[in-house]
């Protein structure tokens, strides 16, 4: 009799601690989700300012793009002018448009002057051929271009971040489920056996969870 009272009071307290530790589980669980839910909503706000920013550097891409194409049409038409008074020796041609060339093309085409191209085979065919040939606003196009892969790149990796948070909070939610039916079992064993695996699933997930980046 007296060794079942002992073992009565045994399994009272520790059905106790099982209540407790349950009741500490299912708190800090709550409490991680929710936690972990915050977390998911910002980096899919940073995700969204990310793709934001990518669009905005796209459309400044197209926006240089488009200059330098209309730029260098300018130059090719003006270029083929030239070239027929450079080969023709029309001095008073050829000077009015060395004097209104663009900056950038005058440097090239004073480049490709240098090769001797009507008397030197191996000479480029035009400046649109050298290296000096630079446009500033193809430059930015490629800058901007740049610039939204980088974005896109954050964007992919917001992301990848809110899924992680999101996956947290499922395997949280477990923690709660296990907590939660925990009481609906009368033998201690399983009840134990419940809050030893939803012990191990929390603190290895915020263990996890200490790895990733906070906002």
């Amino acid at each position: 009799m007296k060794v079942t009272k002992q073992m009565n009071k045994h399994h009272e307290k520790l059905l106790k601690w099982i209540e407790i530790v349950s009741a500490v589980l299912i708190s800090l669980a709550t409490i991680t989700s929710a936690w972990c839910v915050y977390q998911s909503s910002r980096w899919a706000g940073e995700e969204r300012s990310s793709s934001n920013r990518a669009t905005a550097a796209r459309t400044e891409s197209v926006r240089f793009s488009n200059q330098a194409l209309q730029l260098k049409t300018i130059d090719v038409a003006m270029f083929t002018e030239f070239a027929a008074a450079y080969s023709n020796e029309d001095e008073f041609l050829y000077d009015f448009l060395m004097e209104r060339f663009r900056p950038e093309m005058k440097v090239a085409v004073d480049a490709w002057i240098e090769t001797q191209p009507l008397i030197n085979h191996d000479a480029p065919t035009s400046p649109f051929e050298m290296a000096e040939y630079k446009s500033e606003a193809q430059e930015e196009s490629d800058r901007f271009l740049e610039e939204v892969e980088a974005h896109l790149d954050e964007a992919r990796l917001d992301n990848e971040r809110g899924d992680n948070y999101t996956l947290l909070t499922v395997i949280f939610a477990s923690v709660l489920f296990f907590g939660g039916i925990n009481s609906k079992f009368t033998s201690i064993k399983i009840r134990l056996g419940l809050v030893i695996i939803a012990s191990l699933i929390i603190f290895i997930t915020v263990f996890w969870a200490l790895t990733f980046p906070i906002l």
